[in-house]
């Protein structure tokens, strides 16, 4: 069986090789990491089931040249700007399918309503639309927010005291970066499910929530402040934030607001017999 994996220079692609390579001692398969660079795929996974290859978002070509005769793909989405990313993604699709691929893992968001103001809700829910109606069998991973994404507020909050962000009575049930990765790697050696699972962390919990998980892991009070939309994209340009980006985390936020990711699942458990980590074990991380 060959398993193709998009972003493996990325963290997430980068752990789901490292797992699919780890994994072809009792389920013997060949992992190809794809990238735009392969002289740069970690040289850990350098092994007689791990080959680079050149693939490139932005060339057709590249993709079907990876792609040929491959059996299953881990389809890590593209990231930065959303339109660009359609164009990527529009190419990997039709790469997959032009190539027969059997099974396409796509690495989605619980948040795939085209009507959600979050930038990346409408490209996720394009990409599944895409999928299904190609000839190949699919698997829509969709992880609730990274806790990784968080950490960038929750980190600040824990020295500050206080949890500044826009994002109402809303709840989020995080996920570890690593969970989702252990789920992609599994849904990878299964057959296509023809549906989506939702993979979270083990609660939703509101901003409020996490302030007290915080508090818990300081040893000190941290207060949540809902700031304004307005507020928080000052705050973010100060820091230096690329504008983007901080039109990302502000759609992010407003969806936040709109409760579009209180979702919790028990998906992250049954596809890797793990309980997926919790918020406070993550806070104890980088506290």
């Amino acid at each position: 069986m060959r398993i193709a994996v998009t972003g493996s220079t990325g963290r997430l692609g980068n752990q789901v090789v490292g797992l699919l390579a780890r994994s072809s001692a009792s389920s013997p398969h060949e992992v190809l990491a794809l990238a735009r660079r392969p002289s740069v795929v970690p040289a850990v996974h350098a092994s007689d089931t791990v080959t680079a290859v050149h693939a490139d978002y932005d060339d057709l070509g590249s993709l079907e040249s990876a792609l040929y005769g491959v059996d299953a793909l881990v389809f890590v989405s593209s990231d930065g700007d959303a339109a660009r990313m359609m164009i990527h993604h529009e190419n990997v699709v039709r790469a997959a399918d032009t190539c027969g691929v059997g099974h396409v893992v796509y690495l989605s968001g619980v948040d795939v309503d085209p009507a959600s103001p979050f930038c990346y809700a409408f490209t996720n829910g394009y990409t599944e639309r895409l999928l299904a109606r190609t000839r190949c069998g699919y698997s829509f991973a969709r992880a609730s927010l990274f806790t990784e994404f968080f950490a960038s507020f929750l980190r600040p909050a824990l020295s500050s005291g206080e949890l500044r962000v826009p994002a109402g009575s809303g709840r989020v049930a995080i996920v570890s970066r690593s969970d989702v990765g252990r789920a992609l790697a599994a849904l990878a050696v299964l057959p296509p499910s023809g549906r989506h699972h939702d993979l979270t962390g083990p609660t939703a919990l509101s901003l409020d929530d996490m302030a007290e998980v915080l508090t818990e892991v300081a040893g000190r009070s941290v207060s949540y402040a809902d700031v304004s939309p307005e507020v928080h994209v000052e705050e973010l340009a100060r820091l230096g934030e690329q504008p983007w980006w901080i039109y990302a985390y502000s759609t992010m936020f407003a969806s936040v607001r709109e409760d579009r990711w209180s979702t919790v699942s028990d998906e992250v458990l049954r596809l890797t017999g793990r309980v997926p980590t919790s918020v406070a074990d993550m806070a104890g991380r980088f506290a």
